[in-house]
């Protein structure tokens, strides 16, 4: 810290001549000492976005690029995006200095900063790849799951190139490595044939014998896999079978053992490890459950649900029936989102549910959108979640709404709605007759000429209203029979109006991950 010092010295006073009266007058505290005086001269502080961040992938349509937009945590705005590959399906981001984004559709991957998004590098790997999924817990290699030619891409970290190519089972689909780097785990889901797990040993690339599992729990569609914070377990869900089956890492061989599995309910399809509590979050959208399970011991059985959280109509969690898709829990492990929808007539209500973990109470409801229905239904990317590293806040990208959902943690309030960037669809052209202002909204009535149908969160460009107070670039916030509403305190109501619009479409965000 720099400081700009006054100092006074101690004085004697002792007037002979005039210039001596004048310095007694002036040091009127004459004998006295005088102490320094700092002023201290406060430096610029730090960007705090560089600190905490979250990164969101949004989709495109299936011809053009996606992006991927970088949040401050503690701005709550958008603060870089980049463009990257069609389809992109998964982010992993390496120490908030790198983002891994696997694109689907043209079989790349993208390699940016996530402050400093250009430029941005393009891996290419081969025609048929389908990359889904990037991982990684080492400081040499990126591992990127292939789904189309059941592969592993190992990406080097120096220098973004593909080092080597690991052949696995059957539509490879999500990928965990141990925290301390010696194996990285693969699920296939399979396809035509029943699904598989695999091992990979990160030391020379090689593959052990696919894991066995239980005849009691057999591997049918394998879809996601974690890794416990002591390296000792590794914990699969099987979509088709419903269980989640715990898998013995410790022996420090190419030997890996089923040791226990319990089960969630076929069609469950996203898991959460909590390390905090050493907890398996595991959402069920078919069967309308989230389901929680311990995962702290030396064993794992139906004795290691802690408890199922019903989802269906009538319950606490969502009283007019809902499917949970997907969960983000906070650092401390204190408290659980849970991120559900409710689809109805073509319509999706999506919805947040915060669960106290220590009684796996009902805490509160947050409700995020109604919206047209755009994205596909069930899935994780329909509303993904994640938790800020310092648990300030909580991330939904919500798909069909077309924005992310910024979740303040202290107030469980949503604390804004953050578009995603423009796609590239062609604009809603509105013919606008109308304007009604409540207060510091203005409400339009509208008829659509052409375009998509115009949803919350959207973008609209109101022209060529009598009074110009009610022209300009708002976001709708509510959509009613024939109108939509923006905030808009200078609005004026006017009947028989002439007034022109253009709706710009949002990008669809399918996936978030929160930075350290």
């Amino acid at each position: 810290m720099t400081f700009a010092a006054f100092v006074s010295q101690n004085r004697v006073c002792a007037g002979r001549t005039a210039l001596a009266a004048m310095l007694c007058l002036v040091w009127i505290g004459c004998g006295e000492t005088y102490r320094p005086v700092a002023t201290p001269i406060i430096p610029t502080p730090p960007n705090p976005g560089f600190t905490h961040l979250a990164v969101v992938l949004s989709g495109n349509g299936t011809n053009n690029p996606g992006a991927s937009t970088t949040i401050d945590v503690s701005g709550d705005t958008a603060i870089s995006q980049a463009a990257v590959g069609l389809a992109p399906s998964y982010a992993f981001l390496l120490s908030n200095s790198r983002v891994y984004v696997t694109n689907s559709l043209d079989d790349t991957v993208s390699v940016f900063s996530p402050t400093t998004p250009t430029p941005v590098n393009t891996i290419s790997l081969p025609k048929g790849s389908t990359p889904v999924f990037a991982t990684t817990t080492d400081t040499n290699s990126v591992y990127v799951a292939n789904a189309g030619n059941n592969t592993v891409s190992v990406i080097s970290i120096n220098s973004n190139v593909v080092s080597n190519t690991v052949a696995v089972g059957v539509k490879p689909v999500a990928l965990a490595e141990l925290p301390n780097g010696d194996k990285v785990y693969v699920a296939n889901a399979g396809g035509g044939v029943a699904g598989s797990v695999d091992s990979i040993n990160v030391i020379d690339g090689s593959v052990n014998p696919p894991i066995a599992a239980s005849p009691a729990a057999p591997w049918s569609s394998p879809v996601a896999v974690v890794a416990r914070s002591d390296n000792a377990r590794v914990y699969v869900l099987d979509q088709g079978s419903g269980y989640v089956t715990a898998i013995d890492t410790s022996s420090g061989t190419s030997t890996d053992t089923v040791i226990g599995w319990a089960q969630v309910g076929a069609g469950a399809d996203f898991i959460r490890y909590d390390s905090a509590l050493n907890r398996l979050y595991v959402t069920n959208p078919s069967g309308q459950a989230l389901s929680i399970l311990d995962a702290s011991g030396v064993t794992f059985s139906s004795q290691s649900v802690l408890g199922v959280i019903s989802f269906a109509a009538g319950s606490a969690a969502c009283p007019n029936g809902c499917a949970p898709l997907s969960v983000a829990v906070l650092p401390d492990g204190s408290q659980a989102y849970v991120a559900s929808a409710a689809v109805s007539g073509g319509v999706v209500t999506a919805r947040v549910t915060v669960i106290q973990t220590a009684t796996l109470a009902l805490k509160t409801t947050i409700p995020l959108t109604t919206a047209p229905q755009s994205c596909a239904a069930g899935s994780p990317s329909e509303l993904y979640t994640a938790a800020s590293a310092d648990g300030t806040r909580v991330y939904v990208g919500n798909c069909d709404a077309g924005n992310t959902a910024i979740v303040q943690t202290s107030t469980a309030t949503v604390v804004t709605n953050l578009p995603a960037p423009f796609s590239s669809a062609l604009p809603s052209t509105l013919r606008i007759s109308a304007a009604t202002q409540n207060g510091s909204d203005t409400t339009y009535a509208y008829i659509l000429v052409s375009g998509p149908a115009l949803r919350i969160g959207m973008t609209v460009v109101v022209q060529n209203m009598g009074n110009s107070a009610n022209n300009g670039t708002f976001t709708i916030t509510a959509l009613g029979t024939g109108t939509f509403t923006v905030v808009n305190g200078f609005g004026v109501t006017a009947a028989g109006q002439s007034g022109v619009g253009s709706g710009l479409t949002p990008q669809n965000p399918v996936f978030v991950v929160a930075g350290p």
